[in-house]
């Protein structure tokens, strides 16, 4: 496994997928949907694919002596620690705004979603279906891609949205708490949200394993 990871890593990834991590700190930017930065570092991971597709790059790697399901694993791998890199940014982002920058005007005056635990959780389910619809789709056929990832967009376009106008709702509006305010409801979110990512993900690893072994490459 550290071989298929490395060639990943080496071989594998566009250039853009790591430039495209630093999307993680939009989470600093007033006045915006932060939860674009979380596309954005999927649309990065998405170059990768279609970088390693045009290579012949899944064929490559099942003529390694290893398993085939140490290739979806190696693939899976990659997507997870590039987003566990972009969501580090984002953690960054969002502590220095709920301590140093709790109080700052731009951020108290935004009338758009506030980089807190809700905006993590979030993050991690648009990464979670990320992973479900456009890898796990991907692995479908190993070649096509487009589908899945315009399902995908759709998808992560409507939890973004639904991020931004919840708050908005009677009864909501702790979604959108600064600093430390409402931290049960925030840390219980941000579980749920990383519960989440882990079930999506490894269904999504498990279906993929179970298809491509029946593709004839």
């Amino acid at each position: 496994m550290p071989y298929i990871l490395r060639k990943e890593f080496i071989l594998s990834a566009s250039p853009l997928t790591y430039c495209f991590i630093l999307f993680g700190l939009m989470f600093f930017l007033p006045g915006y949907p932060v939860l674009c930065g979380v596309f954005f570092v999927t649309l990065g991971i998405f170059q990768s694919f279609q970088t390693a597709r045009e290579a012949g790059d899944i064929l490559f790697s099942a003529l390694l002596p290893i398993k085939k399901n140490d290739v979806v694993k190696g693939k899976y791998l990659f997507v997870v620690l590039i987003e566990g890199c972009a969501l580090i940014l984002m953690v960054i982002a969002v502590l220095l705004r709920m301590t140093l920058l709790a109080d700052a005007g731009p951020y108290r005056q935004n009338p758009l979603m506030n980089a807190n635990l809700f905006a993590l959780a979030l993050a991690l389910v648009i990464f979670g279906l990320f992973n479900l619809i456009f890898v796990g789709g991907f692995f479908k056929t190993a070649y096509r891609f487009a589908r899945p990832f315009v399902t995908y967009i759709v998808l992560c376009f409507v939890v973004i949205g639904l991020g931004e106008a919840l708050w908005h709702f009677p009864g909501m509006s702790g979604l959108n708490a600064f600093g430390f305010e409402k931290m049960g409801l925030q840390l219980g979110l941000l579980a749920a949200g990383s519960l989440i990512f882990i079930g999506l993900t490894l269904v999504s690893l498990k279906n993929a394993m179970a298809n491509f072994e029946k593709i004839d490459l």
